[in-house]
């Protein structure tokens, strides 16, 4: 095990939508997974290597619920089992990949890639609106991103890249120096900003008419550590009171990131956009335009970033009073990782 990572959590496997009846791969914490849904509807998933000639199982058949290998016919139930051979009448004992506990939530599946004495389905992430009937569910993307899975949390930390990376999509001019703030609760980060008395931002614009008048604005960040950031951001018009917490008249949104560390250099960002509005696919579509657009956008910084965090040379780390959310998330992390 690579001592970067902390194994005892669950991560992001894949959107449910995207494991079916036949051999998928997925790379998670550098270990590759040969993924399947059974014929029960669960998802299993396995160490992607045969015993016997090393062989990957995700190049073999689908027989039933055994995964049979490509190359010598060996077959691994989902427990990782091997109970078939070819010109064997008992499959060795000793013949046996790794499996993993699998769980389902908000659309995602989930792996814990540590003990499975630990893997407890019941700490799966939920987020309670995902299931409210007064929100609405825009399920996005897979975003592969060449960079460490640390530098995009750093950004799913940090309020303040907003005004300059988001500049057509989440950002509103002239508010660079407002005041952020920030906590650590447990293994979570909560960072918060709010802006008063400022224009609609571009994502929320034709979601909610506010008469032209001013809003008030906030983004809660919520980072749970090592691969969950939940993003609560909204507008009610100025002098409503939202501040105060009166918040009924408002646009309100969770953006949802889930990552997948897959190795050093790089990871995969699941994201799902809930509002508290109803459904309908022509605004919805707009929205998850506008939320790829701009999540592409911290993409191009965080990938370049990572090439120059690659390049054979000697530099030092500049912090800035800006980088304490993402200083703590990190520090969490660690303490995650050295417990094992």
């Amino acid at each position: 095990m690579n001592p970067a990572y902390a194994y005892n959590a669950w991560y992001p496997l894949a959107w449910a939508r995207d494991i079916g009846r036949q051999l998928s791969t997925r790379r998670v914490l550098e270990e590759d997974l040969v993924v399947f849904r059974t014929e029960d509807g669960r998802v299993a998933a396995l160490e992607d290597v045969c015993p016997h000639r090393l062989a990957p199982l995700s190049l073999g058949t689908l027989q039933g619920d055994a995964v049979q290998c490509g190359y010598h016919g060996l077959a691994f139930d989902c427990s990782g089992q091997c109970v078939a051979a070819p010109g064997m009448a008992r499959a060795p004992s000793g013949a046996q990949v790794r499996s993993y506990p699998t769980a389902q939530s908000m659309g995602m599946v989930w792996v814990w890639m540590g003990d499975p004495a630990r893997a407890d389905p019941a700490e799966v992430f939920h987020l309670p609106q995902y299931d409210d009937p007064g929100y609405s569910v825009v399920e996005g993307d897979a975003l592969p991103v060449r960079a460490n899975y640390l530098s995009l949390a750093d950004n799913l930390c940090d309020p303040t890249h907003v005004v300059y990376v988001h500049k057509t999509t989440l950002a509103s001019a002239g508010r660079e120096e407002t005041r952020v703030m920030h906590e650590r609760q447990g293994n979570k980060v909560v960072t918060w900003r709010w802006v008063i008395d400022g224009p609609l931002i571009p994502v929320f614009e034709g979601l909610k008419d506010f008469g032209g008048a001013n809003v008030d604005r906030w983004h809660y960040y919520h980072y749970h550590a090592p691969c969950i950031a939940v993003i609560d951001f909204g507008s009610a018009k100025t002098g409503t009171g939202a501040l105060e917490g009166n918040r009924d008249d408002c646009i309100q949104m969770y953006a949802c990131h889930f990552i997948t560390p897959i190795d050093q250099h790089s990871c995969m960002q699941h994201w799902l956009c809930i509002r508290n509005s109803p459904a309908d696919p022509q605004v919805d579509e707009r929205l998850r335009a506008s939320l790829r657009l701009a999540f592409n956008e911290d993409k191009r910084v965080l990938e370049a970033i990572q090439r120059n965090e690659d390049k054979p040379r000697e530099w030092k780390r500049v912090n800035l009073a800006l980088d304490a959310s993402s200083i703590k998330m990190r520090r969490i992390v660690e303490e995650m990782a050295a417990a094992g």
